[in-house]
């Protein structure tokens, strides 16, 4: 006998993953100004790839004629991997040659760039981002900043000579948005937590400088400066500043990737050019929409009620796949998507129109076997479960091989080179990210709502079903 699933659950359900897929498309924003605030990310604030929209690359050194060690280099690669790797680049190029003391990398351009500008693009990652707490707030210059706020820059007497504090003993950094009194204005701040040897420093810093000044710098730009006016024994900072949504999650990711070990500067940069193209991308969108447009009408003219079905669950395994890359689940970060991701995609929703389509057609045999409606559905869900649970766990195997031979900082990249990291690495995520949410979407809810619908009076005709054409 088949567990009955309340009726109401259908549409709960349907309307749910219909909601959820359109904010995770489109996105939810809304400005406070000039300023763009984002609640839930969508496709446009995904990343592209290289080979789709173009991006940067760059050579750099050891500034003013330092000569860097081997070990040196690498440390200095390795935090500009990370950075990169936290702010969600994953199609990325990047080479330590230690014989001409150079670091060469190449990365793809911000999901909102407009100027291009490709100076700019490369400070973000090669800046030293040296973390200090320093007694009092004294500066040197003064200078305005493309927003018309004063940026306040070196540090001067004993603000200059005197460091309470540096990065090393911060464990993470994370941005946030929140008052910092009660009854002010919410803002954007980053939270920091300290190691265990930063909390007690941190606590000394607080008792000795409670009711003075102590400002916190960024290299050689005041970020903050703050009056204490508690002594703070927990292991929780907080910087506030005048901060973005942006801005302050390129500090935290800054000050969790650490100091680099040595000033890098630039010798040589410029843009690439994409080897697909905006109109290619733009292209391929309105073909996968007509594509979906046809697995609709086939889905829904040869399974009937199970295709309607079909097609909700596969609008919210596209909901998930694209949540997954752009950032909508704040757990998860955004991700750089290149054209073999797009083919991880394709593949994926490949294989939910067949999840779909081996459970429908099970459904119909039993129905032209004899059986009831609901016995039908009972042992049409039950037989098919087997085929697809195979089917998908041999991609999620080969889908975690690819992500652990080509993901960063792999263990297999002295064979196959770094190039190959971004391309195959992302192929090999959103193959995975697709067929969990075909688990999701395609075995758990579909027939949740199969099972609900089926126990509504009109519903209940095996014809809808696939069975005969006066069925009941």
């Amino acid at each position: 006998m088949m567990k009955r699933v309340p009726k109401p659950v259908f549409f709960i359900v349907a309307l749910l993953i219909l909601a959820f897929t359109f904010t995770a498309v489109f996105g939810i924003a809304y400005y406070e100004g000039d300023n763009k605030v984002t609640i839930f990310k969508g496709i446009g604030d995904i990343r592209w790839g290289i080979d789709i929209s173009g991006g940067v690359n760059a050579t750099f050194k050891p500034a003013d004629d330092y000569d860097a060690s081997k070990e040196e280099l690498d440390a200095a690669k390795a935090t500009i991997e990370t950075r990169m790797v936290t702010s969600g680049i994953t199609d990325y190029e990047l080479y330590a040659d230690s014989q001409n003391d150079r670091i060469i990398v190449r990365f793809p351009w911000k999901s909102d760039e407009k100027e291009f500008n490709a100076n700019e693009a490369i400070n973000e990652i090669s800046a030293t981002a040296q973390l200090t707490f320093r007694p009092g707030n004294s500066y040197e210059t003064q200078t305005v900043d493309k927003n018309g706020d004063i940026i306040y820059k070196t540090p001067s007497g004993d603000t200059a000579e005197t460091v309470l504090m540096d990065g090393s003993m911060v464990a993470d950094a994370q941005a946030g948005y929140q008052a910092q009194q009660q009854g002010s204005t919410p803002e954007y701040v980053v939270n920091l937590t300290l190691t265990d040897e930063g909390k007690d420093t941190f606590a000394k810093i607080t008792s000795d400088y409670n009711g003075k000044v102590v400002s916190i710098w960024m290299d050689d730009i005041m970020i903050s400066a703050p009056t204490v006016n508690a002594v703070i024994t927990d292991g929780k900072a907080v910087i506030s500043g005048s901060f973005t949504a942006a801005s302050a999650t390129d500090l935290a990711n800054k000050i969790k990737a650490g100091a680099l070990p040595f000033k890098l500067e630039t010798v040589t940069y410029g843009n690439i050019s994409p080897t697909l193209g905006q109109n290619a991308l733009l292209a391929m969108g309105w073909a996968a929409a007509i594509a979906f447009v046809l697995i609709i009408i086939i889905m829904i003219a040869f399974y009937r009620l199970p295709g309607v079905i079909a097609v909700i669950s596969l609008l919210g395994q596209m909901g998930l796949m694209v949540a997954a890359i752009s950032g909508y689940f704040t757990i998860i970060p955004s991700f750089t998507m290149t054209l073999p991701g797009i083919a991880g995609l394709i593949l994926s929703i490949g294989m939910g129109v067949d999840c779909n389509v081996i459970t429908a057609e099970r459904i119909k045999e039993e129905l032209r076997g004899g059986r009831t409606l609901d016995g039908a559905l009972e042992k049409g869900t039950k037989n098919s479960l087997a085929a697809i649970i195979d089917g998908n766990m041999t991609v999620v195997i080969v889908s975690i091989i690819l992500m652990l031979v080509f993901g960063p900082s792999n263990i297999l990249s002295f064979i196959f080179g770094e190039s190959t990291t971004g391309t195959i690495y992302s192929f090999g995520y959103t193959l995975l990210v697709g067929v969990i949410s075909n688990f999701i979407m395609g075995i758990f809810f579909s027939r949740l709502m199969l099972r609900s619908i089926a126990g509504i009076k009109p519903f209940r005709n095996t014809w809808l079903y696939g069975g005969a054409k006066n069925g009941k």
